[in-house]
């Protein structure tokens, strides 16, 4: 490692993936691994919290020592150790930040705690040719969250809005519940969506005659529930209404954030970002209105420990490290609470 060199080795562990990353100063991403425990849930048809937390125990000090051995390096190596501390699934984080604090505390260097939405929020920029310069708006949309956020900088946020009920991923999720498709159902719901015919059925687009930049998805989710009831011989042209319907009110939830901030920049991440549709849909809609969207690469979309290494480097060089080894978490944790790099 040369002397000018920050090595920084980030846990994810906020629901259902263990994520293990390693980030340079000089070489950017040095390594990542994930493990994901969906075939594990899938039985229950949603995320048990208390297996979840077992499992990460059984998978993070593994994936920590196959990341290592990727990498070429060695514990001793490592500057900094980032983790994620919230907002997520209380267990699910304590198993993270207790590895992470005791890992620090064993070589007495820095650990830093991460806001994991920060993470997905940074997660383009580990794409060094192609990545957005601030300020911008982001639309983040990872598991039970949908917002909108003003970025100046590294560490200043501003939500313009957010969901008032069901984010649109547990919305994706809910859907394809009610229309048999198993868990997790995103994917599958969008899989279905490519079958079905948007001409056959119009969904309400939720809140757009209203002002704000909120959001909420329940309704819609009801509204196919209600539809497939009566149409039950219709899942593909439900599940393509459902879509269409939804990805379109997030781009005309993002026009106006652009609009109003006067932010020629979108960024879009979290793991609903991975929808083919959405992106469709917001690129013709960047293309309109001469704006520019960024999403992270396809791997960086879901939980991963390369966000939280990334989203962790920049803090730790700029030594804004957690001093105290307590094992401390935040399951619900806001995103402007966080400091200006």
């Amino acid at each position: 490692m040369a002397k000018d060199d920050y090595i920084t080795l980030g846990i994810e562990s906020s629901c259902d993936e263990t994520g293990i990353g390693i980030y340079s100063t000089n070489k950017g991403l040095i390594a990542h691994q994930l493990f994901s425990q969906v075939e594990m849930h899938a039985e229950y048809g949603g995320v048990v919290p208390e297996l979840a937390s077992r499992d990460h125990i059984r998978r993070a000090i593994p994936l920590i020592k196959s990341v290592l051995q990727e990498s070429g390096l060695e514990l001793k190596d490592i500057n900094g150790i980032a983790y994620t501390a919230g907002p997520g699934l209380a267990g699910a984080l304590l198993v993270g930040s207790s590895i992470a604090k005791s890992i620090a505390w064993s070589l007495s260097i820095p650990s830093l705690a991460v806001h994991h939405m920060e993470g997905h929020l940074l997660a383009p920029l580990l794409d060094k040719d192609n990545k957005p310069d601030f300020p911008f708006v982001a639309l983040l949309v990872s598991g039970g969250h949908t917002m909108l956020v003003k970025v100046e900088a590294i560490g200043k946020y501003k939500i313009l809005g957010e969901s008032l009920d069901d984010a649109v991923g547990e919305a994706f999720d809910k859907t394809a519940k009610i229309l048999g498709l198993g868990y997790p159902g995103g994917p599958a719901l969008s899989a279905l969506a490519q079958k079905g015919d948007a001409n056959r059925f119009k969904f309400p687009r939720p809140m757009i005659d209203r002002p704000g930049l909120d959001f909420s998805f329940s309704g819609l989710k009801t509204y196919s529930r209600n539809t497939f009831t009566e149409y039950p011989d219709e899942k593909a042209n439900i599940a393509k209404a459902f879509e269409v319907a939804a990805t379109q009110t997030l781009s005309i939830k993002c026009r106006r954030a652009l609009e109003e901030t006067g932010y020629k920049t979108l960024v879009v991440a979290g793991g609903v970002s991975a929808n083919k549709s959405l992106r469709l849909e917001l690129d013709q809609m960047a293309k309109k209105h001469n704006n520019q969207v960024f999403y992270p690469s396809m791997d960086f979309c879901t939980d991963n420990g390369a966000m939280i290494a990334l989203a962790g480097h920049i803090r730790l060089t700029k030594e804004q490290f957690t001093d105290s080894n307590d094992i401390a978490i935040k399951p619900r944790w806001n995103i402007e609470e966080l400091e200006v790099v």
